[in-house]
């Protein structure tokens, strides 16, 4: 029952949450839930100063729905909507550099008709 609530709350966290254009900072967050399946999730905002103010109110936003997270690393995202373009690059000084194959594949999912790519170059 517990694992099936948890299921269902995970279900329910976006798999990407991110400003609507500019360069930013995200982090790529693993999601749990009491006995189900983790689920990695994407978070950028313009507002954060650094990667753990992200990690911090993803964290607490999932909390209150009874999930736990980690954050797996960190980077830059460019979302240029008017060319319909996504860059993500870049690492967390304090977390790490994410696996942006992983964040590419997100973001795809989410903006099936952008122009998606990644570097490990860049801060």
């Amino acid at each position: 029952r517990q694992a099936a609530m948890a299921g269902e709350a995970l279900s329910c966290v976006p798999d990407v949450q991110i400003d609507g254009d500019g360069v930013f900072k995200y982090v790529l967050v693993r999601v749990r839930g009491a006995g189900a399946p983790a689920k990695d999730v994407v978070r950028g905002h313009g507002w954060a100063e650094y990667h753990a103010d992200l990690f911090e109110r993803t964290a607490e936003e999932l909390a209150r729905h009874g999930l736990s997270c980690e954050c797996l690393g960190g980077g830059r995202l460019s979302h240029r909507p008017e060319e319909r373009k996504i860059h993500v690059y870049g690492y967390s000084v304090g977390f790490g550099r994410a696996d942006h194959a992983v964040t590419t594949e997100k973001l795809k999912a989410e903006y099936p008709d952008y122009e998606i790519t990644w570097a490990d170059e860049g801060y």
